[in-house]
């Protein structure tokens, strides 16, 4: 009898179905991609310097004040030149400060006075844990004009930092003599814009920011965000020719501060973005501007020519060949643009 049950037992084992190669493939890599995610966060939190020392952005006087909004806010300036204020107000990004506007603040600081804020989240500003949103960016360059500047400004302005400078000018036009965008945001048709846009187009954005920031991998997934690999790839979609590794370096030593990642996952996750920002803002600014664009693999202007149709008070130049970054790989054209455009009658 006991050889009996032996038997149907073999049996039995014979006929289990047996497990498919795939199934045991995706097993292992699962168990493979756990493991590196649980490297990386003990690497983030043991071996990553999250206080790196930063220098300025900028060789010139840096100061801050109390935004009634924003909180502290950082700004470089020089005075030395007399004539209308220029203010100089950087894109938003993962690793985003003045840095990336001091191509034109070197070129102008000999012919006017010069200024170049760090927006709330970024450089020497503030970079506390609350809510960043675009109405906190609009009242912080609102404070800043108001407060430090004191007088009617030019500003020129890059990519997303366009959409809070132009909100400024809606609120409070009398403070704007005129703007001069590089590659803003807003221009692109519904269906080609970015994920982190759509996502502010579809409401998603209160979804994917505590997804983002869950502070048991917020800051882990961030520091792969801001390595200097990472940094430098992103980077390289907005040069034509090499990336500077002045650019790259100080992009990484400002994404290695207390508090850091804050802004940015409000930035990815679409929320500092405005629905339709051209017909609800664009389209309302009528202080004179100008935009500089020509290609941008992180947004379009096709529908740039139906909106100077639509707004006289608006002009565009193309510098060609540019990826978003006019101001550092052809600093003389667009020099040349901003000058011809204040010259405007």
């Amino acid at each position: 009898m006991a050889r009996h049950v032996a038997q149907d037992f073999l049996t039995r084992r014979k006929k289990k179905p047996s497990t498919p190669a795939w199934t045991e493939g995706l097993t292992a890599l699962a168990s493979v991609g756990l493991a590196a995610a649980s490297a990386w966060l003990v690497y983030s939190n043991v071996a990553i310097d999250h206080q790196v020392p930063m220098p300025d952005a900028i060789d010139a006087t840096r100061k801050t004040f109390e935004s009634s909004r924003a909180g502290r806010l950082s700004y470089y300036v020089d005075r030395r030149a007399t004539g209308r204020p220029l203010v100089l107000i950087h894109s938003i990004n993962a690793a985003a400060s003045a840095y990336e506007m001091s191509p034109l603040f070197n070129y102008f600081r000999s012919q006017r006075p010069v200024f170049a804020l760090d927006l709330p989240g970024f450089g020497f500003s503030d970079r506390g844990s609350r809510t960043y949103s675009p109405q906190l960016y609009t009242q912080a360059i609102l404070d800043f004009v108001m407060s430090e500047v004191g007088e009617t400004v030019d500003v020129v302005t890059l990519s997303l930092g366009s959409e809070f400078v132009a909100r400024a000018a809606m609120q409070q036009p009398d403070w704007f003599h005129s703007l001069a965008m590089l590659s803003p945001t807003g221009f692109s048709r519904q269906q080609d814009r970015r994920s982190s846009q759509q996502a502010s187009d579809q409401g998603m954005s209160a979804i994917l920011r505590p997804l983002f920031a869950f502070p048991l991998w917020g800051r882990a997934f961030y520091d792969l965000l801001a390595t200097r690999g990472s940094i430098h790839y992103f980077l390289q979609k907005s040069f034509i020719g090499p990336v500077p590794t002045d650019l790259v370096e100080y992009d990484y030593i400002t994404s290695h501060q207390p508090g850091a990642q804050h802004a940015p996952f409000y930035f990815i996750s679409g929320a500092l973005f405005t629905p339709n920002v051209r017909q609800k803002v664009y389209e309302q600014v009528h202080t004179p501007t100008l935009v500089i664009y020509d290609r941008d693999n992180f947004t379009s202007f096709d529908m740039l020519p139906d909106h100077l149709a639509r707004n006289p008070r608006w002009q565009a130049a193309r510098i060609i060949p540019t990826l978003g970054l006019a101001q550092f790989e052809r600093l003389p054209e667009t020099v040349q643009a901003i000058e011809r455009f204040w010259a405007t009658p």
